[in-house]
């Protein structure tokens, strides 16, 4: 990928890192004054790097869920503001992008309780040790750290996790192109409140913070990108709908992809029929009406 580094492959899925996550250690530093020391610098290195590798485990989620359901995963990227599963084709079935979509908090689930436990079973077999030692602090902030992601991604800021778990449950009594629509829309709201915490000082958030400003940009971008494609698709469909096709031999190349002179304003589509040994032509019997989806 471009600008990106490959770290490896599981299940078969690239794993790449963007070179803007390179940023993230200047961040910690800035936004932390403990780790502005060698001791707090590699502490919070380790939680970071410990941090992404649970987010890659996040992603892995959704991207083996998807493929449960026929949908295989291009890559997963990892940038400051968390990773990226990009799936050849987001699912239109309701249940099946909900289950998609709950699949990667479900795995931060599983993760805090697993360090939960071994945090409390330290804390019941020795606890002066737990109380005093570093590795203890690490684990117990690992935990709540997966404990925030859960949080975090379910807020209904589509297109994050909790967005899209809105639009699959709005899509159950709507149609897609509405569902999305609303959640789009929730989504812009809560893009709003993230631009809001990250410029202004707020109680347990915090402030002035980049990376809410970040995330407020992303999700805000993100989501009118998604409504122009469902627009677009719809709108496409309802124009295949309404414009039956007309089948003619054709004596042409159906590799070249020049237009005939007179015919370079309509789309051509060629087939085999094997029957007739010919190369059929399907177009619509008008020429596509002009759609400005935004």
């Amino acid at each position: 990928m471009l600008n990106s580094w490959k770290l490896g492959k599981a299940f078969g899925i690239g794993i790449y890192v963007h070179w803007t996550f390179l940023l993230l250690p200047l961040m910690v530093v800035l936004l932390n004054e403990d780790s502005r020391t060698v001791e707090g610098f590699v502490f919070h290195m380790a939680l970071v790097v410990a941090l992404f590798g649970c987010v890659v485990l996040h992603e892995l989620g959704h991207a083996l869920t998807a493929r449960r359901f026929g949908i295989p995963t291009r890559d997963i990227t990892l940038y400051p503001i968390g990773g990226v599963a990009r799936l050849e084709r987001m699912s239109e079935k309701p249940w099946e992008e909900f289950w998609i979509a709950v699949a990667g908090p479900a795995v931060n689930v599983v993760i805090a309780s697993v360090l939960f436990m071994v945090w409390l079973a330290g804390r019941a077999t020795v606890p002066d040790l737990v109380a005093g030692a570093v590795g203890w602090q690490f684990l117990f902030l690992l935990m709540a750290v997966n404990v925030v992601l859960v949080i975090f991604n379910l807020l209904p800021a589509f297109p994050m996790d909790g967005g899209r778990v809105l639009r699959a449950l709005l899509a159950l009594r709507t149609g897609h192109l509405q569902a999305t629509e609303v959640a789009v829309a929730v989504g812009a709201a809560m893009a709003g409140l993230f631009a809001l915490g990250g410029f202004m000082p707020l109680p347990v958030i915090g402030g002035p913070n980049p990376m809410l400003i970040l995330v407020a940009v992303f999700v805000f971008l993100a989501g009118q990108q998604e409504v122009r494609m469902v627009r677009h698709r719809e709108a496409a469909r309802r124009w295949l709908a309404e414009e039956p096709l007309e089948v003619r031999p054709v004596e042409v190349d159906p590799w070249d992809p020049r237009p005939a002179p007179d015919d370079a304003q309509r789309p051509r589509v060629y087939a085999w029929d094997s029957q007739a040994g010919v190369w059929v032509e399907q177009r619509p019997r008008r020429s596509p009406r002009p759609y400005w989806p935004y």
